[in-house]
């Protein structure tokens, strides 16, 4: 894949080497300083500290934490790590996985009118989203309630070593799929899909949400095929690795490996085939109109 010399995309954070929250730069207030402290909120002068707080709030709009965090000396979480230091080849990654983001932003800013760029969140270990707290062990995810897609960039290591998934294209198709989730929020997708999850046995909302996560992958497809066709990105074998990707992270490929049995009723993302088939289908057509896999008779 042809990336280097290419725009990098700036909507990206990067929160590597940090902690999931916290004062301090991620490390927390310790537990021996609350007892003092709350001596302090609940003496005279506390009462009255917290009375000004108050009335801070009431001035500006800032939340009573936030002003609290300042006042004992804390910084907000995510205070950038000065002891992380990424080798070459994780910093390869995340360069290339922000000119990935950026031709993302370039297809759907095509497509669609008023279309907000997700962010990319780089963490490593354990990270916090306003859909909670999730570790590397989760892979890459999506989260609708901040619109901001989270990657360890390990994964993609593990990829390749557990999976047999390897390549820059295969990491490519990995940030397309998750750009694919941010569309179906903007498109009220998820919205729709969430509502039903009281409605529906759990079988049922499992097939359901096998066809949100097919539906990514053809928006994936279909980012592929415009980059292709406006900048020539890809090289020989790109479209394989992708391919390859998409069936190694099929729920009866995943299943198969880790207990020798497959439970269809327990699908959450596709199998390998069905996978495979809409990313194809995206990257041939590049037609959205065609992505309804809520409505396919055969997925």
């Amino acid at each position: 894949m042809k990336w280097r010399g290419r725009r990098k995309s700036s909507n990206v954070e990067d929160r590597r080497g940090q902690s999931a929250g916290g004062f301090g730069g991620g490390r927390g207030i310790s537990p021996m300083l609350l007892i003092p402290l709350f001596r302090f909120l609940f003496s005279k002068v506390g009462l009255v500290v917290l009375a000004v707080l108050a009335l801070l709030f009431i001035i500006t709009g800032t939340s009573p934490l936030t002003l609290l965090q300042q006042f004992v000396g804390g910084e907000p979480q995510y205070a950038q790590s000065t002891e992380y230091q990424p080798g070459p080849v994780e910093q390869e990654l995340a360069e290339q996985t922000k000119v990935v983001l950026a031709d993302t932003e370039d297809v759907w800013n095509r497509m669609i009118d008023g279309y907000r760029e997700p962010t990319l969140v780089l963490f490593s270990g354990q990270v916090n989203s306003a859909c909670g707290t999730a570790s590397s062990a989760s892979g890459p995810f999506y989260c609708p309630g901040d619109e901001k897609l989270y990657i360890d960039l390990s994964f993609f290591s593990e990829m390749e070593r557990k999976l047999g998934a390897g390549g820059d294209f295969a990491q490519a198709y990995v940030v397309g799929h998750e750009v694919g989730h941010h569309i179906q929020k903007l498109t009220g997708t998820l919205e729709q899909v969430n509502a039903m999850r009281g409605q529906l046995s759990e079988v049922e909302f499992n097939k359901l949400m096998v066809r949100v996560e097919l539906q990514a992958d053809f928006y994936a497809g279909v980012w592929a095929h415009h980059t292709q066709k406006t900048k020539g990105f890809m090289e020989t074998g790109d479209l394989e690795e992708a391919l390859n990707a998409a069936s190694a992270i099929g729920d009866d490929r995943l299943q198969k490996q880790s207990t020798g049995r497959v439970v269809p009723d327990s699908f959450t993302h596709g199998t390998s085939a069905q996978r495979v088939r809409w990313f194809r289908k995206g990257f041939e057509t590049g037609d959205v109109s065609q992505g309804d896999t809520f409505n396919a008779a055969e997925l």
